[in-house]
C-alpha cells in the first residue's frame, strides 16, 4: 500500500516517523507501561468558562491531525491512523468533586490526577491526548494534561496552550480567532525525514558524533550503597529543588558575566557535581533538544524532541569558569549537529549494552525555556501555576530539571533513595552558589571548602563500591595480595616478621595437612591458640 492513503470513511493512513517507530517498538515490548506519558498538572485560579474551553479545544483538534491520530498495523507494519474528526468529550473530561467536602476536594483531586497521569494509553483506540478538569470551587480548578510521546513533546504542550488560549480568548468575546495556516501536518514528515537522513549533511552530523563519542565510558554509576539491579525497571520518584528561582537568577547573572548561557553554566555545575559523585573526569550527560531546526516545524504539535549526548571533560581539575567554557563549546557543537536521532546514534556506535542501564547516557539534564513550558496563564482571566506530580516512571538513573516553577530531580528508585537524592540536590545548590561567588575556584573546591560535604560523597561512593563487589573469602583476598606483593611484610610479632609469600606458604602447608586428615568444606576445625603468628597461619589454613 502506498502512503499516505485515504480509506472510504475518510481515515488517512500514514507511515510512522523514524522517532515514532522507535517508541512503537518499545510500546510493543511493554504495552502495559506508561513510560512515555507526558503529563502536566496546573492550578487555574479565576472563573473558567468550560463551554468556551470545549469549543477552543475542538478548534485545536480540528487544526492538528496528530490529535486525531491513533496507531495500528497494516500488513505487519505500524501506521498512523488519522480520523477526520474526534469528539472533544473523548479528550476533555470534567471530574466532579462535589461528593467531597470543600476542604478535601484538592487532596482527592491530586490523588485522582496522579493516577490518571500514569494511566496507559490504548494506542489503537485513542485518544492519545486527554485533559481532565477538577473543579475545586467557582474560582479554582486543577487541569491535568496527559499526552503520549508518540504525538507530543514539551514544545508541543506550549503550542497546545498557546493555540487553546487564542481560540478561548477570541470565543470569550464572540470574535473569530486569527491563526496562520499550518505549513504542514506531522503525518507528512515521514518521507521528508527519511530523505533528509540520506543527505550529505546528515552523514556529516553522524560522523561528528562518532568522533565525539569514541571511547565513551559505558556507564556513569551513581549508585551509593546500592548495587545496580540486573534489569532496569524504570521505577521513578521525584524530589523538588527548593528555592530554585532565586538560584537560577543568580546563575543567570554570573553566566552573562562569563559570556555563557544559564543553561551552560548550570550544566557545568551538574557535570562538576557528577564528577565528584562518580569519581569520573569524563562525564556524559543526556539533554533534550527540540529537533525543530526547520522553522516550518515550530508551530506543529508532534514528537520532535531528540536526546543529544554531551561529553564534558573534567580533566586537570579546571577552574569553574574554564569548565563553563568547555561545557559551552560542547553544547554549541551539539546544537549544530542535533538532527541525528538518538536511536540511530546507538545503532552506529554499538555501545556496551546491558538491561540494567540505558545505553550511552544514564543521567539527564533539562532546563526549561519559554518555548518548552506549558503556559495556561494565557487564558484570559486565569492565573496558572504548575504543580509537581509524583514520579511513577524514570527513564534514566537521574534527571535534573531546572525551572523557576518546578525544579526537581527524578530518579530511579531501585538505584537511589530519597535521602541520597535530597543530599545531591543540596550539594548541587552548594556547587552553584560557590561557582557564582567565585568562578575561579577549582571544581574540586566547589563542594564544601572545609571538606565535610565532599567526604560524605566519597564515603558513600566507597560504600557503593564495596556493596557492588562479589563476596569472597578472606583467604582468597589474602592469596591475591600475596601474588601482587610477595616480599612485603604481612605480619609482625616481635621478633618475627613474615612476608606475604612466607605466610602464604606456611598456611598452604597446614591446609594440605588438614585435607589429608579428612577436613573438607563444612567440616568444623577448632583453633585454640594464643595471639601469635601460628594463630594467623591456622586461621588462613582452615
Amino acid at each position: 500500500m502506498a502512503y499516505p492513503a485515504t480509506e472510504p470513511d475518510g481515515v488517512v493512513l500514514a507511515p510512522l516517523s523514524p522517532a515514532q517507530q522507535r517508541l512503537w517498538i518499545v510500546h510493543r515490548m511493554d504495552p502495559t507501561g506508561p513510560l512515555y506519558n507526558v503529563a502536566h498538572l496546573l492550578r487555574l485560579r479565576g472563573r473558567l468558562d468550560v463551554a468556551v474551553l470545549e469549543h477552543a479545544l475542538a478548534e485545536v483538534v480540528r487544526r492538528h491531525d496528530v490529535l486525531r491520530t491513533t496507531f495500528a498495523e497494516r500488513g505487519g507494519e505500524p501506521v498512523q491512523v488519522i480520523a477526520p474528526q474526534r469528539l472533544v468529550r473523548e479528550i476533555l473530561q470534567v471530574r466532579s468533586m462535589e461528593a467531597h467536602p470543600p476542604a478535601l476536594r484538592e487532596p482527592a483531586a491530586l490523588r485522582e490526577a496522579a493516577a490518571e497521569a500514569w494511566r496507559r494509553f490504548d494506542l489503537e483506540r485513542g485518544p492519545l491526548c486527554r485533559l481532565l478538569l477538577f473543579p475545586l470551587s467557582a474560582e479554582e480548578n486543577l487541569l491535568l494534561v496527559v499526552m503520549h510521546h508518540l504525538v507530543s513533546d514539551g514544545w508541543s504542550l506550549n503550542v497546545l496552550f498557546r493555540e487553546l488560549s487564542t481560540f478561548y480568548n477570541a470565543s470569550l468575546h464572540g470574535r473569530p480567532a486569527h491563526l496562520p495556516e499550518l505549513p504542514m501536518q506531522y503525518a507528512g514528515l515521514s518521507g521528508w525525514e527519511r530523505e533528509r537522513m540520506q543527505g550529505e549533511r546528515f552523514r556529516e552530523d553522524l560522523a561528528y558524533w562518532k568522533r565525539r563519542l569514541a571511547g565513551i565510558p559505558p556507564v556513569l554509576d551513581l549508585s551509593v550503597g546500592r548495587p545496580r539491579p540486573p534489569v532496569q525497571r524504570f521505577r521513578g520518584e521525584r524530589l523538588p529543588l527548593r528555592e530554585a528561582g532565586d538560584l537560577l537568577e543568580r546563575a543567570r547573572s554570573q553566566a552573562r558575566a562569563l559570556g555563557a548561557t544559564s543553561f551552560e553554566f548550570l550544566l557545568a555545575a551538574y557535570a562538576a557535581l557528577l564528577g565528584v559523585y562518580c569519581g569520573h573526569e569524563d562525564v556524559v550527560i543526556g539533554v533534550p533538544m527540540a529537533g525543530r531546526t526547520d522553522p516550518r516545524l515550530r508551530p506543529l504539535i508532534g514528537f520532535f524532541v531528540n536526546t543529544v549526548v554531551l561529553r564534558v571533560d573534567l580533566s586537570g581539575d579546571p577552574p569553574f569558569d574554564e569548565l563553563v567554557r568547555r561545557a559551552s563549546a560542547v553544547a554549541r557543537e551539539a546544537r549544530e549537529h542535533q538532527d541525528v536521532p538518538f536511536h540511530r546514534l546507538v545503532e552506529e556506535l554499538q555501545p556496551e549494552r546491558s538491561p540494567s542501564y540505558t545505553p550511552l547516557v544514564q543521567v539527564f539534564f533539562v532546563k526549561h525555556s519559554p518555548q518548552t513550558r506549558a503556559d495556561a496563564s494565557l487564558l484570559e482571566g486565569i492565573e496558572a501555576t504548575e504543580l509537581l506530580l509524583p514520579g511513577r516512571e524514570s527513564l534514566f538513573d537521574l534527571t535534573l530539571t531546572i525551572d523557576e516553577e518546578r525544579s526537581h530531580a527524578e530518579y530511579d528508585a531501585d538505584l537511589l533513595d530519597a535521602e541520597t537524592v535530597g543530599r545531591l540536590l543540596e550539594h548541587y545548590r552548594a556547587v552553584v552558589e560557590a561557582a557564582v561567588a567565585d568562578p575561579r575556584r577549582r571544581c574540586s573546591e566547589l563542594l564544601s571548602p572545609g571538606g565535610a560535604d565532599r567526604e560524605v560523597v566519597l564515603s558513600g561512593r566507597r560504600a557503593a563500591a564495596l556493596a557492588s563487589r562479589p563476596l569472597r573469602c578472606v583467604h582468597e583476598i589474602f592469596s591475591e595480595q600475596a601474588g601482587r606483593t610477595p616480599d612485603a611484610v604481612a605480619l609482625v610479632s616481635r621478633p618475627e616478621r613474615l612476608t606475604y609469600a612466607r605466610l602464604e606458604r606456611r598456611a598452604n602447608r597446614l591446609a594440605h595437612l588438614l585435607r589429608r586428615r579428612g577436613v573438607a568444606p563444612e567440616v568444623r576445625v577448632g583453633v585454640c591458640l594464643e595471639r601469635s603468628p601460628d594463630l594467623i597461619v591456622s586461621l588462613l589454613a582452615v
